[in-house]
């Protein structure tokens, strides 16, 4: 015997205890959903075995009716759930079961609250799957055998869910995978054949795969009202669930319930889903489509190599739910599923990647999913304002990514701006064209690495003191998005800390007159401030973005913004990254005065650099030499009180 055949017992993971511990006491209010997400993952298990049988029939051994059978005794108080779907070896049962490869699993823990209710909504939003089963149970058995594989490399995996699991590998005659639960002494309301249908029904009946019982025979009883025993009982298989796909149906033979219930089997989510969008597109290339907007963003969401939530049936047989060709990444949360007509059964992840049947269906699913999200927009804006809380980060990518939906998508995006006093992002380009001061001809954006931070950018005092409306971008997306999105509606977009800053028509000539009669008076001033900062500064001039600070750093018109600097720097990107900051001073500012007329140059010296080190840190810098800058500013407050 190998040493891989023997019983082995391992401990979960850390996370796996926690979570386990969480859910037993969180969801136990929800408890009948452990048979729903057992039925899903066997129907999982069935579409992924269909899929790779039409490349290599054999996997099938002889048995094509896939079907997910439910089995309970009241003697042996044991529910089983059994499928004759793709089963898996040893190492897969390890993963799968052993551990919980979840990216976000960290921050999933740090934000749980201790409050049952709202942690319960956390956990079904990471997807609880299988170990669902322990809500029910106090012992679970898992046995399986991948499709293919010789009948002794059966796996058997048990647990009581306390810490560990027993892993051997056992003979099994079918493929497939046998789900055991032990039920708790508290837990015989599931001993029942009426109560499980019924949560077949109530949970499950979209599932497209037959759920199969056995016929219960109701008992005949004699005269007396004593129970007349069956000599030969027939035993009939029944299916529970109305087993066809749900997509197929016309819409108005769907209830909502209906299409929540099959939301959370193909989203794996606990929750309603905020929207979806139904729809049967018909012609050369025909298909349907069922697609789903989640209340809650995943925990994986950020994770860009996650499996895309769409699922590829061709005439509703399933083919793939790794189709990155059918959402694009800025769409990755959406959940559901494409069945198209018109697509050879034998297709292969080759041939998706090339076909321009798959290229149109995507095209025609992307403008679906956005027609779906301009109708919330507008129709219930209270939705839209939850879906960009969720989702709006990422929505930011589509302008990058999506050049032929570049414009659908700018209608789209929200932001928060200095016409308001929260950092709730409700302000759209559209909102903000609408309220452009006459005369104004660019939209004005300042980035930087929080809201606060952007809010009381210095760059915004000009723009403050004229009434002129500023998007506060506070994403690191944003970065991002700006270099892609240049303008909406003809409008182009300003970057209020790049360049030299032209209002055009919004100026005002005495405020130009001012700043030309000044501008002699600081040539000297100028020089001097450059020669002290020229390791540190590309140029130094007047500003007239100041109204209220002493100084500011400008990026190069065309230069990367010094928010961005500071993202690649953080990411670990060891590049040259072009020009050095402008560093702009406000010649009315006393401080700037007083360095006018400050005759020692050290003191000179020391101020400009208090000014410039000031600057960075208003634009949320860090100072490469912080000792050295309260060194400088103590010297400067002490010679003030003498």
């Amino acid at each position: 015997m190998t040493v891989e055949a023997k019983k082995q017992t391992l401990g979960f993971e850390t996370e796996v205890k926690h979570l386990l511990h969480l859910m037993i006491h969180s969801l136990y209010s929800n408890k009948e959903i452990f048979l729903r997400e057992l039925i899903s993952n066997a129907s999982d298990a069935a579409d992924k075995l269909r899929f790779s049988a039409l490349s290599d029939e054999s996997l099938y051994e002889g048995d094509s009716d896939l079907k997910i059978r439910l089995e309970f005794d009241k003697d042996k108080r044991i529910i089983k759930v059994i499928d004759n779907g793709i089963g898996m070896t040893r190492s897969e049962v390890q993963e799968h079961i052993g551990t919980i490869a979840k990216s976000g699993t960290k921050q999933f823990f740090e934000s749980l609250t201790g409050d049952q209710a709202k942690d319960s909504e956390l956990i079904g939003q990471f997807g609880v799957g299988f170990y669902s089963a322990f809500i029910v149970a106090d012992k679970v058995t898992l046995i399986t055998r991948k499709a293919g594989a010789p009948k002794s490399e059966g796996v058997r995996w048990e647990s009581t869910g306390e810490g560990d699991y027993t892993l051997e590998t056992v003979e099994k005659e079918k493929r497939g995978t046998e789900i055991i639960l032990h039920l708790k002494d508290s837990e015989s309301e599931f001993l029942d054949g009426w109560r499980i249908r019924s949560i077949v029904r109530k949970f499950s009946d979209h599932i497209s795969l037959p759920i199969v019982m056995d016929k219960e025979i109701m008992p005949s009883y004699d005269d007396e009202g004593k129970e007349i025993e069956n000599p030969n009982p027939l035993v009939e298989e029944e299916t529970v669930n109305s087993a066809s796909a749900l997509w197929t149906k016309a819409r108005q033979d769907i209830s909502e319930d209906d299409y929540n219930q099959f939301y959370k089997h193909v989203g794996h989510d606990f929750q309603d889903p905020l929207a979806y969008v139904h729809s049967k597109v018909e012609g050369t290339n025909e298909y349907t489509l069922l697609l789903y907007v989640p209340s809650r963003a995943p925990f994986d969401l950020w994770d860009r190599d996650n499996k895309h939530g769409v699922k590829l049936y061709i005439r509703k047989v399933f083919i793939t739910d790794d189709a990155e060709q059918l959402m694009p990444r800025y769409l990755r949360f959406i959940k559901g599923v494409i069945d198209a007509n018109s697509l050879p059964l034998n297709v292969s992840r080759e041939i998706l990647q090339q076909s321009k049947q798959i290229s149109t269906i995507k095209s025609g699913a992307v403008k679906k999913v956005l027609g779906m999200l301009e109708g919330l927009a507008k129709n219930e804006p209270e939705k839209y304002e939850q879906f960009w809380s969720e989702f709006g980060a990422v929505m930011k990518e589509g302008p990058i990514e999506d050049h032929a939906n570049k414009e659908r998508i700018a209608k789209l995006l929200r932001f928060a701006s200095t016409h308001g006093d929260s950092d709730k992002q409700s302000v759209s380009l559209e909102d903000y064209v609408g309220r452009m001061k006459e005369g104004q001809e660019k939209i004005y954006y300042v980035t930087a690495d929080s809201y606060a931070a952007a809010k009381n950018s210095p760059h915004l005092e000009i723009f403050r003191k004229k009434g002129i409306e500023v998007l506060l971008l506070s994403d690191r997306v944003d970065e991002w998005l700006v270099s892609s999105l240049d303008e909406f509606d003809g409008k182009h977009l300003q970057s209020v800390a790049k360049g030299q800053l032209d209002l055009g028509k919004l100026d005002d000539e005495e405020e130009k007159k001012h700043q030309e009669e000044v501008g002699k008076d600081f040539e000297s001033v100028l020089n001097q401030i450059k020669e002290v900062l020229k390791d540190k500064i590309s140029e130094v001039r007047l500003s007239h973005r100041l109204t209220e600070s002493p100084a500011c750093l400008v990026s190069d018109v065309y230069g990367m913004s010094l928010n961005m600097e500071r993202i690649m720097k953080e990411t670990g990107q060891k590049m040259n990254f072009g020009k050095k900051p402008i560093f702009e001073i406000n010649p009315d500012h006393t401080l700037v005065q007083r360095l006018r007329a400050e005759q020692d140059d050290a003191r000179f010296a020391d101020l400009a650099q208090i000014l410039f080190d000031q600057a960075i840190l208003a634009e949320g810098g860090q100072l490469d030499d912080p000792a050295a800058f309260v060194h400088k500013l103590n010297g400067l407050l002490q010679g003030l009180l003498h």
